[in-house]
Formats: C-alpha cells, structure tokens, sequence
C-alpha cells in the first residue's frame, strides 16, 4: 500500500497539513495575546484572568490563547518525530540536540531583545523557545529509549509534576536556581547584576514535548486516514474529559482549584482558569485535548481558509519573531505619538519600554491584531516559498 494511499491529501514530504494549520491557528491566535500585552492600557500591569478584577471578554481574550504553547511545544514533538522518518536515529539525535541549543540561545539574545528592546540584557526571560529547546535536547536522548519508554516517561511528568508543587529550596541556594529552572517559576539575580526569570519552568514542557513525538506514531504508515481520525477523537475526548473529571474532584492536578463566584458564568470562568507557569496536568489536558479533537476534524480537509493557516505554521520561528517585533515598534509609537519623549522610555529591568496608562482600548486591540496577521500573511509566505527553495538541512534551524 503506498502512503499516498494511506495519507490521502496530507503529506508533503515529512510535513501533515493539518498539523501545520493547526499550528497556524495556535500562532495566529498567540497574536492576539501578545498584542494585548502590549497595546492594550495597561497590559503589562494587570492580570486578565484575576476574576476579582478582569471582564468576561478580557478573560476570554486571554484564556483563549492558553492553547497556543502547549499545542505548539506538543507539535514540536510530532516534527521531530516525521523529521525522523528521513534520518536515522543518530542523525535524528543530533539535530534535536544543535536545534535545541540553537532555540536556547536564540531565546536568551535575539528573542529577548525583540521582547524587551533592552541593549543591556538588564532582564533575559527564559520563555517558550527556551523551553522548546532544552525538551529538544533531553528528547535528543530519550529517542534511544523505545518508544513505549519515551511515551512512560512523557506520562509520569505530565500527570506526576504537580505532586512537586510543594517541594522548595532555601533562596539563593544552587538548588533552589536548579528547581526553579525546572519547576518554579521565579527571578534569580546573577552576580553580574542581570535577573534571570524562569517563566518557563521546563520539566512539564519535556513531558509535553515527549508525548508529542509519541504521538507521530499516528502519522505513519500503520494507520488509514478514517482509522486516525477515529483515534485523534478519542485520544481528544478522552483528554477533555479526563480534565472535566479531575477538575470537578478539586483536589489535584493544579495548584489554584476552582470556587463558586459571584455569577454562574465567573464559576465556569474559575473551573477552566488553571495554571500555565508552569503548564499543570489539567492546563494540558484543558488545551491539547481540544487541540488533539481538532486535528481529528482537519484531517483530509482542503481549502482557502486552511491554505491561509498553513502558511503561518510553516515558518513558526519567523512569524514569532516578526511578530513580537511589529508589535513592540506599534507599542513604543503609541507612546511617542501619545507625547511621551524618547528618553522618558525605559526599557531595562523587564520594563520593554511600555508605560502606565498609556495604550489602545481592547476594541482597538483586537482591530490591530487582525491588520497585523493580514500584513504577516505576505511576508510569512514569501519566507516559506523562500525556505522550501533550499536544499540545506541548516534552514531547518530557523
């Protein structure tokens, strides 16, 4: 039986196209979040899923893009699994471990001056690319492990990191920067005088990565296009469900549980309000398993609006990069159109030059973040036609 036969209509060398729309969905959406942070009045200073302060829409507006890193470090792990299907183990290796430390040290410069606009390095936050990479290169190790293994140990971290929520060391000790790398999420001064935040713990993160490549497996030849699509909605449904169920028992699987609010709908809002810093079982569960359900109704599906997804899911690193840095310059031009002198600007110590009060409503957000994914589609595509012309592993990397 060919893979054509097999995959009708979704491979493209080691590339599923409904794995990249709904990378794509996930980017577009992470959009909508960072705009917000920046743009919005007072983005950088209040918490929008603070149910004593925040708004059914700005709640919604944030949790929304809650699905954005879990989805996109999951589907990390599928690549790297399809990217194996044309490498041998030992070459599957070692380009998860340079990848890997290509993303950490891309987070700790360029990303961090894109974000935060500061020469100094005053502040380096160690977030999604960071936590990508250093899953890389533990997942560049375990693909030696057999797959049963990987998908056992990518299990325990999952369902078992939260059991370390209250497991802490005394401040300022090695152990404690040790721990707060890997589970919490904290500011750690060096003597150089810079601040290290570790809002990306990376221990669950490796889990998430693990089961992603796991996961792959659905994508091979084993499996006809209806009979993965019948996994996909059970492994989905599955994973919503088993949220539902641990989330209504309250006693474990995140370390804020819910209560009753003062309306019926601010008690829905507090039950789906879980953790993300670092991501507990039940914020995977409450995001990949809608994830994993939508790739069930993607499967063997064409069109417009999907063409125009997997555009931006094809050149993830670029459009998170261009992103950031359309949206921090339309942050800092908010602020000198608003009077505000040049050296007023403070971008050191975290700050990314944003100010109090200063910024657009959330009405006008949301109309910046549809121009800004309109002016991104040409770009992106013309980098991703640009990228497919080369014959060099190293665009890989980027």
């Amino acid at each position: 039986m060919s893979v054509t036969a097999t995959l009708p209509l979704t491979r493209t060398a080691t590339r599923i196209q409904s794995i990249d729309v709904l990378r794509g969905l996930v980017m577009v959406i992470m959009a909508l979040d960072h705009t917000r942070d920046f743009l919005h009045v007072n983005g950088f200073f209040y918490n929008a899923t603070d149910l004593n302060t925040t708004y059914p829409v700005l709640f919604l507006t944030r949790w929304i893009t809650h699905f954005c890193a879990p989805i996109f470090v999951f589907l990390a792990g599928t690549s790297a699994f399809l990217m194996g299907r044309k490498l041998n183990q030992r070459e599957l290796s070692l380009f998860l471990l340079t990848r890997g430390l290509w993303f950490m040290l891309l987070e700790v410069t360029l990303v961090n001056f894109i974000f935060w606009f500061d020469v100094t390095m005053s502040t380096i936050f160690l977030q999604v690319i960071w936590a990508t990479g250093f899953s890389m290169v533990v997942l560049s190790g375990l693909i030696f492990l057999p797959k049963r293994a990987v998908l056992a140990v990518g299990l325990l971290i999952l369902a078992g990191h939260n059991a370390l929520d209250g497991v802490s060391f005394a401040k300022g000790t090695f152990m404690e920067m040790v721990w707060s790398m890997l589970h919490q999420t904290n500011f750690i001064p060096l003597s150089t005088g810079q601040t290290v935040v570790t809002l990306y713990p990376v221990l669950a993160w490796v889990g998430i990565l693990a089961l992603g490549y796991c996961f792959g497996e659905l994508y091979g030849n084993r499996f006809r296009a209806e009979e993965r699509r019948r996994l996909l909605r059970i492994i989905g449904l599955g994973a919503i469900g088993a949220f539902i169920l641990i989330r209504a028992v309250n006693i474990y699987g995140d370390p804020a549980p819910w209560s009753v609010q003062k309306t019926s709908l601010f008690t829905v809002f507090s039950f789906i309000n879980t953790t993300k810093y670092p991501p507990s079982l039940l914020y995977s569960l409450m995001t990949l398993g809608p994830g994993i359900l939508v790739l069930s109704l993607l499967e063997g599906k064409r069109g417009a609006g999907l063409d125009f997804l997997t555009v931006f899911g094809r050149v993830p690193f670029f459009y998170y990069v261009l992103h950031f840095a359309i949206i921090h310059f339309l942050a800092v031009g908010v602020l000198l159109m608003d009077g505000i002198a040049w050296s007023e600007i403070n971008f050191r110590n975290g700050s990314g030059g944003v100010m109090r009060d200063h910024g657009l409503t959330l009405s006008l957000v949301y109309i910046v973040w549809i121009l800004l994914i309109a002016a991104l589609y040409p770009l992106c595509r013309w980098y991703g036609r640009f990228k497919s012309r080369r014959s060099s592993q190293l665009w890989s990397y980027l």
